[in-house]
């Protein structure tokens, strides 16, 4: 039987299906059909996740992924190199190193020998130049067949190598991270490799070059303690297992029982160590959308806005209505009020969402990411708030803990390394008080963020959208430049806060919200906003695309002015911006 006529069989097999739980009768029958016939076992694969059975060529059509569940195969060196790279472009680097026996381990080079002949590798790592849709980089790709893929000597060399020659040539550089850790057979000279990889990483970083990390099944040992969690990007694939001591090691260490998730790609992302978890067919696009914004470190004033001189932005106070602060806390509060979600694709021509603090967990109250406005590549921060009640429970009602402090500052810093203009949207009642909060270091997250920010080299814009609540909005509010729509509010502390404290009665709210002067108009004139941006009549939930186009204006005139300013010319200027405000007698 020929493998037409199979696909014929499976076609039927498709068709006939009518629910979800018919896709094991299907996997039943399409082996039946196989073992009945006596075919060759190679024209099919059975899923090792859900035991499920495809035909191999529709399982390496999709790359190695279960077509019932998702689940993720692993792919080899040149399986990873050939699906990013486009056609032709690939020339290996450094393919003739291979291992000595550097501790004369019994029967070391006998393995190697053995390893290399079953796989066709030289070693346990493919390193290669090549380009994804015509964008040069170097990558490098471990193979998990050859002794776990764990780093010695040549391949701790070659990874060394990559990065420097990608330093020298000023390239990106891309790793796929495969490996069991240190390879023991080479003793103490193994261990070595750790540091000898990351010290060339640190170069790399230090001449301002991208290194993308993808993380794939496995990456333990001294390879995720190494270069491997060094990226600007850590990325990963669904159900990878990522950690550094194994779990039997762990849990017979501790004697405790483990969670069933604990080392996944999904648990990482959750505790703040991975920027994104990729779906395996979309990888290639987001590690090109990648390269792609980061091949012009900014943009001059001219291509940002299409003319030499920009536009001046219209704004008129008269047109602004004069509202008092209680009218505006009603207009920011109601249900449809725009949050950051809904202006980041009216705003902005393309944004990519990224994660973690690097420390201890993602918190979805701060919006972090990379996109583009016109063309110019920009971070995006910004407090999140949601439309309903479980989107506002997610994001705990835009109130951030102190991992959104720390992954804001910490997108921040990977904008100035790539020349990036900031971009700070602002929305929340306060940074969240809790006793978790005041363990990990509220205030001291927020403290670095006002020093951090005002030494940072790029040109940062903020815009208070909603509500804007003392500290927590000032984490992400020193800039160059502030602006605060018509109906906004930015407060010391919150009315209720504040009606709480002095009077010991909450319900003066709106008493409070009058007597603290927290209207756009009046931080206009207290110096501390710049810009007032009119919303449409009734407030921006009656006409979000005006409001967006608005903000967008406002943002590529301020964009064209300060890249006019060099980076000592920018921070010299937010200083004395920050510290001219105040008021007092002598």
């Amino acid at each position: 039987m020929g493998i037409d006529l199979l696909r014929d069989m499976r076609d039927r097999l498709e068709k006939d299906a009518r629910f979800a739980s018919q896709q094991t009768i299907e996997t039943h029958d399409l082996q039946a059909t196989v073992e009945q016939r006596g075919l060759p076992d190679d024209l099919w694969v059975r899923c090792k996740s859900c035991g499920g059975a495809m035909f191999r060529d529709d399982f390496e059509r999709l790359q190695a992924i279960c077509s019932h569940c998702g689940y993720h195969d692993r792919l080899t060196a040149w399986q990873r190199i050939k699906s990013m790279a486009d056609p032709d472009s690939i020339e290996e680097l450094d393919a003739d190193l291979t291992s000595v026996n550097p501790i004369d381990f019994p029967g070391y080079p006998e393995k190697i020998a053995s390893l290399q002949q079953q796989t066709g590798l030289t070693e346990a790592v493919v390193c290669a130049r090549l380009t994804i849709e015509g964008l040069p980089c170097l990558v490098g790709a471990m193979d998990s067949r050859f002794m776990m893929a764990s780093m010695g000597s040549v391949v701790g060399e070659k990874i060394t190598r990559l990065f420097e020659r990608a330093t020298k040539e000023r390239l990106p550089v891309i790793m796929f991270s495969a490996s069991g850790g240190a390879r023991m057979q080479e003793g103490i000279i193994s261990l070595m490799q750790m540091a000898k990889t990351s010290a060339a990483v640190g170069r790399h970083h230090a001449a301002g070059l991208l290194y993308i990390s993808v993380l794939t099944d496995p990456t333990t040992g001294g390879v995720t303690a190494s270069f491997a969690s060094l990226g600007d990007y850590l990325i990963s694939e669904p159900g990878t297992l990522i950690g550094f001591a194994g779990r039997r090691v762990i849990e017979g260490t501790i004697a405790e029982e483990l969670p069933a998730d604990f080392q996944s790609a999904e648990f990482l992302l959750e505790h703040g160590f991975l920027d994104l978890i990729v779906n395996r067919s979309r990888l290639r696009h987001i590690l090109h959308k990648l390269l792609e914004l980061h091949q012009e470190p900014s943009v001059a004033a001219a291509e940002l806005t299409g003319s030499a001189e920009p536009p001046a932005f219209p704004v008129d106070d008269e047109l602004v209505p004069a509202r008092s602060a209680e009218e505006c806390l009603d207009l920011i509060r109601q249900k449809g009020r725009p949050v950051i979600g809904d202006y980041l694709p009216l705003v902005f021509d393309e944004a990519i969402e990224l994660h973690g603090d690097r420390c201890f967990r993602e918190d979805s109250a701060i919006y972090g990411g990379i996109g583009r406005l016109g063309k110019q590549p920009v971070t995006i921060i910004a407090h999140r708030k949601g439309r309903t009640l479980n989107e506002n429970t997610s994001a705990n009602f835009g109130m951030p803990h102190p991992e959104g402090y720390r992954k804001a500052m910490r997108l921040m810093h990977e904008a100035e390394k790539f020349g990036r203009p900031i971009i700070c949207m602002i929305d929340t009642s306060g940074a969240y008080c809790g006793v978790g909060a005041e363990e990990r270091g509220q205030g001291e997250a927020i403290a670095r963020n006002l020093m951090e920010m005002m030494e940072l080299e790029v040109p940062v814009i903020a815009v208070v959208m909603g509500e804007g609540g003392s500290g927590g909005a000032l984490g992400i509010g020193v800039a160059d430049r502030l602006a605060m729509l018509s109906n906004s509010i930015y407060s010391v502390i919150s009315p209720r806060g504040f009606a709480s404290i002095l009077w010991k009665d909450p319900g003066r709210e709106r008493e409070a919200a009058n007597l603290l002067k927290i209207t756009a108009r009046d931080l206009k004139r207290f110096g501390v906003c710049d810009v007032v941006l009119p919303e449409p009549e009734g407030g921006a939930h009656l006409g979000l695309t005006q409001m967006a186009a608005t903000i967008r204006a406002y943002l590529l005139t301020s964009l064209a002015e300060l890249s006019r300013l060099d980076p000592a010319g920018l921070k010299e200027q937010r200083y004395r911006r920050f510290r001219r405000i105040g008021e007092f007698s002598e």
